[in-house]
């Protein structure tokens, strides 16, 4: 497979073009056509501020955190094209907290991913869990194999016959019959959109990929036809509504009535004689937008299809500013929670580098988490200085191409998320699940210039008393006109119990007015900090640990309370990049089969742990699921006889350096093994507790 040679920006521009199309067609969900004409007209641009309870534009949406979570199963299984329909339902059950992160939570029989997952649970192995023969029709016909579907197609760029092999697996994990194929013929599409720009085509592409006698294929026929006809798409919507309306199909979202919105926004988002392709991208969008029914969904495929079809140039180029409002904001909560917090580029760049994988292509990872090279990326970055804009630009990189012009005057601040912003603390809709990205102990580096001399320092906000956002800054630098510098700053003095919400710069000037050029910014080093109750009273401390437990309490006389009816529970913290680092924690094991500290977590059932287990034994094991099944695999790496008894108090530490684990208890050293077979090199720490209930006061992480 052949890689185009813009790959990385026309998959930034399919990522851009989910959101936008999710952000603009959320708020007004489930709305009929005939209500939104009423109410809003055609929608041309963002609507939120004119629904009645002004909800925000960023939000966490299914449609977004599914489709960019459930991709992970390619890089956890090595970027196999083979993986299998099981595999990827193991990556659900890896990532999903239970009624908490990604899905639609209605309910068995009444949400058909909730079903799914509950399948999954039980011990069907995909792609039996999305069957028609466990579920019924009705349920198994749903919208949800199109909405999750844009990342199989990102990954397979001019290669659709992948792209549907991809998208018909992971279809499967939740759906099946002519919800799989549509889900099928829009990867196709899409796929094919990397080096096909005829419309016409490409909807030839999608529907050779379907059987001709299904009922996906039957509509796309029917609105090909229709349009010829009619040559109105409003005409042709309400033949739509007569032939394939929702009133036809069973259930709360059904694929056809939805894909058939899809394809009328396709076939007539370019029948304007010399449409230009923003112009297209726009037109597209507001087309399915208004037609009404699933808006954020359809939005979200529209908006990805067109993205890769008519790059960034389609989205930048039309008559609104569709990027500037979003500025690559997006939330992506699972029970990985470092990964929550997160942009447009970000995850543009790792699915490029998925992609160039499968296509024995591998790229290494950037060299900072902000670079800036892709064209427009802001990364999320914004002033907060009145009427100042952050902007991207050309030029002024030591490194690169492109950098992030700061204007400034008396004194400037710019900042980015890196914790659950302020703004989006009272999330209406799914759950923001996170952790932070960044950690005290962790060193933040950037590189600057300037075209007038100023005084600059990285600093950090970070919630403190009252859940108020504290400031912290490095020592100034000085910056002289037309020189680089390498910022760098350990974080300390942060308290760990004071959640980093924003990294960022600050920037005084020395002579005037000027830019600052910020090149690239990253942070790198496993942290050094101690999670307990803080001195201040503030709360939002607890809202870094991710909790997938039936409960975990934090205001019980311990720090930490977790427990956990059957299976094992988790409450964790951090990121997926941390390596090379202790984890200590003083446990109180009570009603315990299990209970211990884990290094490495990398969701539910990909972690390392440290475990007191009933039967008098300490544990070293690995949670790791290559091959599905109906609970994930416990791996033993290291055992012994350990006498413990329930409520006594023991220090456990476990430490992770490449592949080697060492384990020791109340200071001595029981294991220190090596493990060579898919090895865990990094991820969060965490508490885990099996049947029974665990308390701690205090979780240290330090560098190994």
């Amino acid at each position: 497979m052949s890689i185009p040679s813009d790959y990385e920006s026309r998959v930034y521009a399919g990522v851009l073009g989910k959101i936008i199309g999710v952000y603009l067609g959320r708020p007004f969900e489930g709305w009929t056509y005939q209500r939104i004409m009423h109410e809003l007209g055609e929608v041309d641009y963002y609507v939120n501020e004119r629904i009645a309870h002004h909800p925000p534009l960023i939000v966490t949406d299914d449609d977004i955190s599914g489709t960019f979570t459930f991709l992970r199963a390619l890089p956890d299984y090595d970027n196999d094209a083979g993986i299998t329909a099981g595999q990827i339902g193991q990556t659900w059950l890896n990532y999903l907290i239970e009624r908490q992160t990604i899905l639609w939570w209605g309910g068995m029989g009444n949400s058909t991913e909730h079903t799914a997952y509950m399948r999954l649970k039980q011990g069907h192995i995909a792609p039996r869990s999305g069957s028609m023969e466990l579920n019924g029709k009705v349920v198994a016909e749903q919208i949800g194999a199109q909405i999750f579907i844009d990342g199989w197609a990102l990954v397979a760029p001019g290669n659709p016959t992948l792209a549907v092999e991809l998208a018909g697996k992971a279809a499967s994990v939740s759906h099946d019959g002519e919800a799989i194929y549509g889900a099928q013929a829009l990867a196709a599409m899409e796929a094919q959109a990397f080096i096909e720009p005829d419309m016409n085509k490409l909807l030839d592409t999608g529907a050779s990929f379907v059987p001709p006698d299904s009922l996906i294929a039957q509509l796309i026929r029917d609105i090909r036809a229709w349009h010829d006809i009619d040559r109105d798409w409003h005409k042709t919507r309400q033949r739509i509504e007569a032939e394939y309306g929702y009133d036809k199909y069973g259930g709360n979202c059904h694929m056809i009535p939805n894909h058939a919105v899809i394809i009328l926004a396709l076939v007539y988002c370019e029948d304007t004689p010399g449409i230009t392709p923003g112009r297209a991208f726009q037109r597209a969008l507001t087309i399915g937008n208004t037609s009404g029914w699933d808006t954020d969904c359809n939005s979200g495929n529209i908006g990805c299809l067109m993205g890769i079809k008519t790059g960034l140039a389609g989205i930048d180029n039309g008559p609104v500013d569709w990027r500037g409002p979003v500025a690559d904001r997006m939330y992506l909560p699972t029970a990985d929670g470092g990964r929550c917090i997160t942009d447009a580029a970000q995850e543009a760049r790792m699915i490029a580098q998925i992609g160039r994988a499968l296509a024995g292509q591998p790229h290494a990872p950037a060299a900072a988490r902000f670079d800036f090279e892709l064209p427009g990326a802001v990364h999320g970055f914004h002033s907060h200085t009145p009427n100042v804009k952050v902007s991207n630009t050309v030029g002024h990189s030591a490194a690169g191409t492109r950098s992030l012009a700061i204007p400034f005057n008396a004194r400037t601040r710019v900042t980015t998320a890196t914790f659950i912003p302020h703004d989006a603390l009272k999330m209406p809709g799914y759950g923001l699940i996170a952790s932070p990205t960044l950690y005290p102990g962790q060193t933040v580096t950037a590189v600057v210039s300037g075209d007038a001399d100023a005084q600059v320092s990285l600093f950090v906000r970070a919630y403190g008393s009252n859940d108020e956002l504290e400031v912290f800054n490095s020592a100034e630098t000085l910056v002289l006109a037309g020189q680089s510098r390498a910022l760098s700053w350990k974080l300390s003095g942060i308290d760990g119990g004071s959640p980093i919400a924003e990294v960022g710069l600050q920037v005084r000037a020395v002579t005037g007015a000027g830019t600052l050029y910020l090149d690239t910014l990253t942070w790198d080093g496993a942290p050094g900090v101690d999670f307990t109750r803080p001195a201040h009273n503030g709360t939002l401390w607890q809202r870094a640990w991710v909790k997938a437990c039936n409960d975990a309490g934090f205001n019980w006389g311990w720090v930490f309370r977790i427990c956990q009816d059957s299976g094992s529970g988790l409450l964790t913290q951090g990121t997926r990049e941390w390596a090379g680092y202790t984890a200590r924690a003083t446990i109180i094991p009570h009603m315990a089969k299990s209970a211990g500290i884990a290094v490495c977590v990398q969701g539910l059932q990909r972690y390392y742990a440290l475990l007191l287990c009933d039967d008098q034994k300490a544990r070293l094991v690995k949670t790791l699921t290559w091959q599905p099944g109906v609970q994930p695999a416990r791996h033993v790496l290291a055992e012994g006889n350990f006498a413990w008894q329930l409520d006594g108090s023991y220090d456990l530490s476990l430490t992770t350096q490449g592949e080697r684990l060492t384990a020791g208890i109340d200071g001595k050293v029981l294991f220190d093994v090596t493990d060579a077979d898919h090895p865990l090199l990094s991820g969060a720490v965490g508490l885990i507790i099996e049947e029974g209930r665990l308390d701690c006061d205090r979780v240290s992480v330090r560098p190994a």
